[in-house]
């Protein structure tokens, strides 16, 4: 499986781990020779509720038996993406109204850029130094990490770039400016989180000029920092939401979300401003459906506060510098990007399933399903500060 897998598959790097799955079920997944392992990745903070979770497994099985894609998004009403949508908004604040529903976060991102131009009429938009919002060529162009773009260039012009935390930048957002957008809290820059209500002021500068705040709740959304989305943690209310990842619990899917009067003007001039063909897949939307479900009736979403507090106390060890991150959101921070990866590798050997974030060597991404357990945790992080004490007794 292994040949065939680097023969016919195309790859995304010269090193995959190519573990080779039999099955996942719980916060665990299984290997083709029988092997276990703790997941600390969730599928990059997709799996919210973790692995084969009987109410997801059940309404998609319930939605294929009624039906698949029966036509493109917009022109039927099917009642699990009606739902899904009203059941987003009674969780949103009123600004956030009306969903659009798209087959993954980056093609998300893709509408709230053309979103926020149709509105405004201009075409300038500002983003964050080293953020990421997905790897189609729009949100590439908002992607403030040169060695992932130059090869790709030229991208969408009209591209400006600030600091992330740093407010004498917001001076660039002007009567130019249609949106700025940024991630609530940047994920592959290192899960760094806005300081000194950063995200207030943005706001309250983009008021100032007319310009739109577009947040990529991507990573940060769906429970894991505590609320439902992340934004409601820092004091401000976006113009434009960028969902993706852990709202469809483990199934491809994405959304953005705004105001009725906002999103309205996709559907003139020109008409069909965006379209898709299978954005809002029924049997996708059942499984989005169930998710949110049972994460409004449980207590998964205020528990990623306690979950991070044990994570933080049991993760004290020399070469780890800082826990970074909010909730199940985190990233423990070594001293090099040779010693994250060695921990990394080694927990896999171990039978703990970590990961790297795309654009901090240095970091260890932490982002578990919204149900590991205590016991899980203490599982995970003894494995992690043994490989860590070995390490430190070769230095």
């Amino acid at each position: 499986m292994k040949k065939d897998f680097l023969k016919y598959q195309a790859q995304t790097g010269s090193h995959p781990l190519a573990l080779e799955i039999s099955h996942a079920n719980g916060n665990y997944v299984y290997d083709s020779v029988g092997k276990k392992y703790l997941d600390f990745i969730a599928g990059v903070s997709a799996n919210t509720l973790g692995h084969n979770h009987p109410k997801i497994s059940e309404a998609i099985k319930q939605q294929v038996d009624k039906y698949t894609h029966v036509m493109v998004y917009g022109e039927f009403i099917q009642q699990p993406q009606v739902e899904l949508c009203k059941l987003l908004v009674e969780h949103l604040p009123k600004s956030l109204e009306t969903v659009y529903l798209t087959n993954s976060g980056t093609e998300a991102t893709e509408g709230a850029l053309k979103l926020a131009k149709r509105i405004t009429g201009r075409s300038e938009i500002i983003a964050a130094k080293n953020a990421y919002h997905g790897n189609t060529q729009g949100a590439m162009s908002v992607c403030g990490k040169e060695e992932q773009n130059s090869a790709f260039r030229p991208l969408i012009p009209g591209i400006k770039f600030i600091e992330f935390n740093n407010e004498f930048d917001l001076i660039q957002i002007t009567k130019n400016t249609a949106a700025v957008i940024l991630e609530t809290i940047q994920g592959g820059a290192g899960f760094i989180e806005p300081q000194n209500n950063f995200l207030k002021k943005v706001k309250e500068q983009c008021l100032k000029v007319g310009a739109l705040l577009i947040l990529d709740e991507i990573q940060s959304g769906i429970g894991r920092t505590g609320t439902f989305f992340g934004f409601e943690n820092y004091n401000v209310i976006p113009d434009i939401i960028v969902a993706g990842k852990g709202l469809g619990g483990g199934m491809p899917i994405g959304a953005f979300i705004s105001s009725n009067k906002i999103m309205s003007s996709l559907k003139e001039n020109p008409k069909l401003g965006h379209i898709t063909t299978f954005g809002g897949h029924p049997v996708i939307a059942a499984a989005a459906q169930a998710t949110l479900l049972e994460l409004f009736n449980s207590t998964l979403i205020q528990q990623t506060l306690e979950k991070e507090a044990l994570f933080r106390k049991l993760l004290i060890h020399p070469l780890i510098t800082e826990i970074r991150g909010k909730g199940l959101m985190l990233a423990a921070m070594v001293e090099t990007s040779e010693i994250a990866s060695k921990v990394i590798l080694e927990s896999l050997d171990k039978g703990l399933l970590l990961f790297w974030l795309l654009f901090e060597g240095r970091a260890i991404r932490i982002t578990p399903p919204l149900t590991i357990s205590e016991n899980e945790i203490y599982e995970g992080c003894n494995i992690i500060i043994d490989i860590l004490n070995n390490i430190l007794s070769d230095l």
